[in-house]
């Protein structure tokens, strides 16, 4: 059995407690894992804290360098880095070799966003009295970094911190989901065979609950950057005062379908996007809503295409859908898909639960308050409505208190651009659905779904300060 320990200032330490890691799909025990302490957390602070003020002074290229030595090293390693992810978050071994692919792409365009953070000038000489002046902008690292990162994507998602931290300069205490720490201690080895300074990177393992207060409101951490529930994300808020933070919190993702668009072309992609990863991503594909002049054939076709679905082992090449991440996941919706179905629900296809798993399930005749429209479910399930207006369609996406991306389907361009200015949503994906993401893009919610923005570009804007330098060219 693997036995981990902490990560902190270029050295393996050990904890004082451990806890057990097991498999969300066996239910064996795969790892003890290290269990950070209070200490163990200032520590590791500081520690970053003493590497930021020489990495702070390193090059662009340099910073560059490190990362994109960090991509060479993981297309070596992808398979081993997809079984880690199937083991520990029980992601089928194709979702993991995509997840592995995009974690690459995310350091690859941290690397090059490392050469392309610039300020501009200012033409002072626009204000009165200013003319015998230059002035410009410069954006400068800001120190340390606590990262607070979910089980879903436990590459990807750290990539999204570590990337574009490290390409301008600061250095991160990385705090990893308790159910996927494996993901995020192997990056320590990457990080340090890639050339990056000791303390730069520090790794604590162990309970959320505990350690995140320390994380937060540490005087020596100047920015926040969490991703997770959103009652967790609305704590770190209250609490990080005149810190910077950025939260990417959680959805309840809709697509709109118009009668304008051919079925037979978007059936699977819809599919694939509400039940990837049993439905445990931010952005799946949760709600459908469906014109009521096709909705029949659109339902008929869903459910067809979802009964292909291959439910089993995460290691296994042909699953499509393994376990929850967790039994007490599978107890809640197996409550509020019966909860749903005192109330009239209807479940068209799959709703069957062993102790770990559920099978892809399709909701008709719901209602706008049950649970499984109204809240996040994170779950295999996906429940299909009609409409009979556009209007009616964005009324109902925007009666969510949650607003991460949108998508609609429509071959109308007038109307795809009007549901693009209505919808209220952080992204608006046109002819695809929600589920949609590159990691280049600007990524983050409105409403209870977040605040700030990711996304390489946008991120290292908020992992930076600006500074305004101005200059008289005469005394």
């Amino acid at each position: 059995m693997k036995e981990t320990k902490l990560w902190i200032n270029g050295q393996w330490q050990n904890a004082q407690e451990t806890y057990e890691l097991s498999s969300p799909y066996s239910g064996e025990v795969i790892a003890k894992v290290a269990k950070a302490s209070i200490a163990d957390v200032e520590r590791a602070i500081e520690g970053a804290e003493e590497t930021f003020q020489t990495f702070k002074k390193t090059t662009a290229y340099e910073r560059a360098e490190i990362l994109y030595k960090v991509v060479h090293i993981m297309r070596q390693r992808r398979e081993e880095f997809a079984e880690i992810l199937a083991l520990e978050a029980g992601k089928p071994i194709s979702a993991g070799l995509m997840e592995i692919d995009r974690t690459i792409a995310t350091y690859q365009f941290a690397a090059e966003g490392a050469k392309q953070a610039k300020g501009e000038t200012v033409p002072m000489d626009a204000a009165p009295g200013a003319g015998d002046r230059i002035g410009w902008t410069k954006r400068e690292p800001i120190g340390v970094i606590s990262a607070i990162t979910p089980f879903n994507f436990p590459f990807n998602l750290v990539a999204h911190k570590l990337g574009p931290a490290f390409a301008v300069g600061n250095t991160v205490v990385l705090k990893p989901a308790t159910q996927t720490p494996l993901s995020a201690i192997i990056m320590a080895e990457i990080f340090q065979e890639a050339g990056l300074p000791d303390g730069a990177l520090q790794i604590l393992t162990g309970s959320g609950g505990e350690l995140s207060d320390t994380l937060v409101t540490h005087p020596l951490v100047k920015k926040v950057t969490f991703t997770g529930s959103g009652k967790v994300g609305l704590g770190i808020k209250e609490k990080v005062g005149l810190r910077k933070v950025t939260l990417e919190l959680g959805s309840n993702a809709a697509v709109i379908v118009e009668p304008s668009t051919p079925i037979d072309k978007i059936i699977a992609r819809c599919v694939g996007g509400a039940f990837n990863f049993a439905g445990q991503v931010c952005i799946s594909l949760q709600r459908i809503y469906v014109h009521s002049s096709i909705i029949d054939e659109f339902t008929k076709a869903f459910v067809a295409e979802t009964e292909k679905l291959v439910v089993g082992d995460p290691l296994d090449r042909n699953t499509d859908v393994s376990a929850m991440i967790h039994q007490n996941e599978v107890e809640r919706i197996r409550q509020w898909i019966e909860e749903a179905k005192e109330q009239g629900a209807v479940v068209a296809t799959g709703g069957t639960f062993t102790e770990r798993t559920l099978t892809p399930t399709v909701m008709t005749n719901v209602t706008p308050d049950m649970k499984v429209v109204c809240q996040e479910t994170f779950a295999p399930i996906v429940s299909i409505v009609s409409y009979e207006t556009l209007n009616d369609a964005i009324r109902l996406v925007n009666e969510s208190e949650l607003g991460l991306n949108a998508g609609i389907y429509t071959n109308v361009l007038s109307d795809a651009l009007y549901a693009a200015d209505e919808l209220q949503a952080g992204a608006v994906i046109i002819n695809d659905i929600p589920t949609f993401r590159v990691d280049n893009m600007p990524y983050g919610g409105v409403k209870m779904s977040g605040y700030g923005r990711e996304g390489i570009k946008w991120a290292i804007e908020e992992m930076t300060d600006m500074k305004f330098i101005t200059m008289k060219k005469s005394f």
